[in-house]
């Protein structure tokens, strides 16, 4: 792992080259594809399920996602955030890896969930300008990382999405520029690089620029891992984020298949030596 002072936090987190698993939250409620009549139970249920394969899988850290909430929100609504909190606080005694969460894509919702759970690490994104899906694009990770200290949470680690997804950066240096600046204007505790869309992969020419670029950070993938490729991922990048290879037939919306996860972990560990 490479040293120096942005990766303190990182490395006294993970310790390695982490496999962090998605643990996607069914729609939540205000968003349109949430199940009322399942409620918070469905919501809980669900949740404990997926943790409990991926635990057992033997991943290395788990991050909660909103990611059925579509369309999303740069605003979310505050039940989101408070039906989140309220189930990861359900589930707080079944967590034994550390974990981190994500609001799509909201990084004051984001930070605020962390601080209400003890979570360890939040991915966002925090810098740069974007036309996206939802909109014109502009977060202030000057804002976001003022409130995590005023919150008391210094220690909250923030791994930075530098490649939006659903988006188009209006910024057009390359990749790897906006992440070394990224990394130079608000200390990031990790770079992640992502596909065009949940489930895709990032262009492994992105991943090796924004590594060769950043010896001394932390980069990761975020997004697209498969068991075909892991191995040859973890060459390049510090870690994995994964959601969708571990899920039944591959599929993001699917509960997470404990079969598959157990064997993305195998090619994983040996891939990363043992």
């Amino acid at each position: 792992m490479p040293g120096g002072i942005v990766t303190q936090k990182f490395n006294a987190i993970f310790g390695v080259k982490p496999i962090i698993a998605m643990v996607h939250f069914g729609a939540l409620p205000g968003s349109p594809l949430y199940d009322a009549k399942g409620g918070l139970d469905a919501l809980l249920d669900g949740i404990v399920k997926d943790l409990d394969a991926l635990q057992k899988a033997g991943v290395d850290a788990v991050m909660f996602g909103n990611e059925n909430d579509r369309p999303y929100e740069f605003q979310v609504d505050a039940a989101s955030t408070a039906t989140m909190a309220y189930v990861i606080g359900q589930v707080r005694r079944r967590i034994t890896v550390p974990f981190g969460v994500n609001v799509l894509w909201d990084p004051m919702a984001s930070i605020a969930l962390a601080a209400a759970t003890g979570a360890s690490f939040v991915r966002e994104i925090f810098t740069g300008t974007y036309a996206s899906d939802m909109g014109p694009w502009t977060p202030d990770a000057g804002k976001a990382m003022r409130y995590r200290d005023r919150l008391h949470r210094q220690d909250l680690a923030l791994l930075y999405n530098v490649s939006a997804e659903f988006a188009y950066s209006l910024d057009r240096r390359p990749v790897e520029d906006r992440a070394r600046s990224a990394v130079f204007s608000s200390i990031p505790d990790a770079i992640l690089v992502s596909g065009q869309i949940t489930g895709e992969a990032a262009e492994m020419g992105d991943l090796e620029a924004v590594k060769r670029a950043l010896p001394g950070t932390p980069v990761l993938a975020n997004t697209g891992v498969k068991h075909s490729t892991v191995a040859d991922v973890l060459k390049v990048a510090d870690g994995v984020i994964v959601g969708s290879s571990l899920k039944v037939d591959g599929n993001t919306w699917n509960a997470v298949d404990p079969e598959r996860a157990a064997e993305f972990m195998r090619l994983a560990r040996a891939a990363r030596g043992g």
